[in-house]
Formats: structure tokens, sequence, C-alpha cells
């Protein structure tokens, strides 16, 4: 059985390096970088600098994590806390008004 998780080489500051990547992973990472226009390396490069622990693997896994969250979170919020802040609520956009 094949593994789910890819070794994938990477050039970060000037070194190549590989990561353990599964394909969600690599590619929310690519698509989070087109998304800002920075190149795939200089993304990898930051996430590289600003972890605080563990491995480099992990730490995109947990980037690319909370960066999927915090795109997420206003849907989770409690449909008062949307009305405050003047967002409508999923099934509102949803149905014709």
């Amino acid at each position: 059985m094949k593994s789910p998780v890819v070794k994938r080489s990477i050039v970060i500051a000037g070194h190549k390096t590989s990561v353990s990547l599964e394909d969600a992973f690599w590619k929310g990472l690519k698509d989070i970088a087109d998304d800002r226009n920075v190149t795939l390396s200089d993304l990898v490069s930051s996430i590289d600098t600003d972890r605080q622990q563990g491995n480099l693997s992990s730490a995109i896994r947990l980037f690319v994590l909370d960066h999927y969250r915090n795109h997420a979170a206003p849907a989770r919020q409690p449909a008062a806390a949307r009305e405050m802040i003047g967002m409508r609520s999923p099934t509102s956009i949803l149905r014709a008004e």
C-alpha cells in the first residue's frame, strides 16, 4: 500500500531541503502561495522562520490548517454575532430574497 505522505524537495533560504506532506496539505500550501502572490519557497521559508518548535513538515501542516480555519471562522460564528457585524447567514446567501 502506497503511503499518503510524499517527500518533496524545496529550496528555502538557498538550501535544498525536503518535507514530507500529504497531497492535500501540499495543494493547500500551493494555493495559499498563489493567493498571496509569493513563491512556494518564500512561503515555506517564512513558515520555517516563524515556527516555534517541531519539524518543518509539521509546521507546514499547522500553517495550512490555521489558514483554512481562519477563513472558515465567520461561518462558525453564532447568527447573533454575524448580524452584529453585518454578515448574512450562510442560508440567506443561498436563498432568493
